[in-house]
């Protein structure tokens, strides 16, 4: 048998779906490597894939912070990070050669030396595991930061690799704080990396749910021919938290829940569910579908109607009593910042005219829950007594994204006896009983997905900037008008947003 010369597995048919991608040659460098992010979600990621095997055999990682560090009390932080959030079970085989990959560079993001370290770092790396040039800059630090560390990776001959290789930057959010902000992030990031080699990472659109809303839209026919205003009454999407802000005082205040979430987690579910179908699934068509989707967008013309904010106040949550937001430590007690948001949207196409959207986030409100309702509209014409049918709702298709994945579907059925009455049932998947492996983790997929140059689920920064251009208005008019509602914690918000329903004739689901 003679071999194959292209390079190519010649035992390896490209029919066979067991086999996943996986990452070429390559180095991770993880800049603020000591915050939370890095350890509970960035370094059990690396080391699960390393473990399911999706990792080539040198992969490296590079971590840079203000610490006194050897490689050895790095590749400590690691294995304790490991050991404690990895979702796979710890393998020491697997372990030991991933260890070998580590190194620590200590130093300011404004210290030329420490980069010149970096530089002969990943130079060494190249030799010793074979990374081939190929480096990924994840910055895990404060937005503020961005700048500095882009300039310095160009200053020191970082942002470009020798020949073929590639150097990728990833950025976390927020994407600035409103547009102006966000188009000079974009500007000061393109100029030192070229948009495609730069990543967003919105970890949303990496879980599973969030990939299933297109294969449930366009890989069956059963859906997509009511997905549009002929048959949907409106859509809710809900992301709700039932924690308080934790110890991010200093990052929330000033922020809120609307720049926090409706920006750019809500923005792009309401893309995902609202787009045409793209003609391939690719990143380059699948933004084009989803910017048509963002750019129309209209918000409505009185947003004191239609939209609402509000701040938890002192309660009683999962059987504690908690703070108020103006009681958190670190908080001003004359903060305006909303902790709760809900806005009411509509898209100007042929697809979706007069179907409002209504999207909603909040903390401390009754549970932990983000999903998506496409609620339909009543049936046109009953002929059953309105007795009969005084427990029947609207249908819905609802999609959960966390913390139980998967669909559930809301129709009215009989009644089972002698008399005919007809109330509500539901058709349930869930992900952990219709499939036996379990969803990797959504920074699994993301970080695979950045060594492979996959961009399908990474926002563009003219996503970022739409969806800024939708938002900024309604802060515009907050910061002019009164202050936002309070709302007793682990309850569903203000009362407002229960009224800004009510005046369209609708109500909010209970998730």
């Amino acid at each position: 048998m003679s071999l194959s010369t292209s390079g190519a597995n010649p035992l390896r048919d490209p029919r066979d779906r067991r086999l996943p991608r996986i990452a070429g040659p390559s180095g991770l460098v993880i800049f603020g490597v000591t915050g939370d992010l890095s350890r509970k979600k960035l370094m059990p990621a690396v080391y699960d894939l390393a473990n399911r095997g999706l990792l080539p055999p040198g992969f490296s990682l590079v971590g840079f912070a203000r610490r006194d560090w050897e490689n050895e009390d790095f590749a400590q932080v690691v294995h304790d990070a490991v050991k404690e959030h990895a979702r796979t079970p710890f393998r020491e085989e697997v372990w030991q050669q991933l260890a070998e990959g580590f190194r620590f560079v200590p130093g300011e993001f404004s210290d030329d030396e420490a980069f010149e370290k970096l530089r002969g770092t990943i130079e060494e790396l190249d030799k010793a595991r074979g990374t081939g040039g190929n480096f990924a800059f994840y910055l895990s630090v404060p937005p503020k930061f961005f700048p500095t560390v882009v300039q310095q990776l160009r200053k020191h001959g970082l942002s470009s690799g020798p020949g073929d290789s590639w150097r990728r930057a990833v950025i976390e959010k927020p994407f600035g704080h409103d547009l102006a902000s966000a188009q000079e992030l974009n500007k000061v990031v393109h100029e030192v990396f070229r948009p495609s080699d730069v990543f967003r990472i919105d970890h949303y659109l990496g879980k599973e749910t969030v990939q299933n809303i297109l294969a449930l839209r366009f890989a069956n026919t059963m859906f997509e021919p009511l997905w549009n205003r002929s048959y949907v009454d409106h859509v809710q999407i809900t992301m709700a938290e039932d924690i308080g802000i934790g110890g991010r005082a200093g990052y929330y205040d000033g922020i809120g829940a609307a720049r926090d979430v409706i920006q750019n987690h809500l923005l792009q579910l309401l893309a995902l569910t609202a787009m045409e179908e793209p003609s391939s699934f690719d990143a380059t068509a699948l933004v084009t579908e989803k910017l048509k989707a963002l750019k129309a967008v209209k918000l409505p013309k009185e947003l004191g109607k239609h939209t609402v904010r509000g701040q938890y106040a002192h309660g009683w949550q999962g059987g504690e009593e908690v703070l108020g937001y103006l009681e958190e430590e670190g908080i001003d007690p004359n903060s305006k910042t909303d902790t709760y948001a809900a806005i009411k949207v509509e898209i100007d196409n042929r697809r979706w005219a007069g179907v409002p959207f209504y999207l909603r986030t909040g903390k401390r409100l009754g549970r932990r829950v983000t999903e998506i309702a496409v609620v339909f509209q009543r049936a046109p014409h009953s002929p059953f007594d309105a007795t009969d049918t005084q427990e029947l709702g609207e249908n819905a298709l609802v999609i959960r994204v966390q913390p139980d994945e998967g669909v559930t579907i809301r129709f009215g059925s009989k009644v089972p006896g002698t008399s005919m009455e007809i109330r509500d049932v539901t058709m349930d998947f869930a992900y952990g009983e219709s499939f036996t492996e379990s969803s990797p983790e959504a920074y699994e997929r993301l970080l695979l997905d950045v060594l492979l140059g996959d961009a399908n689920l990474f926002p563009r920064h003219q996503e970022v900037e739409e969806s800024w251009r939708i938002l900024d208005p309604v802060e515009a008019y907050w910061d002019q008008h009164g202050k936002p509602e309070q709302y007793t914690a682990g309850t569903w918000g203000p009362k407002a947003a229960d009224e800004m329903l009510a005046r369209d004739g609708r109500s909010w689901r209970r998730p």
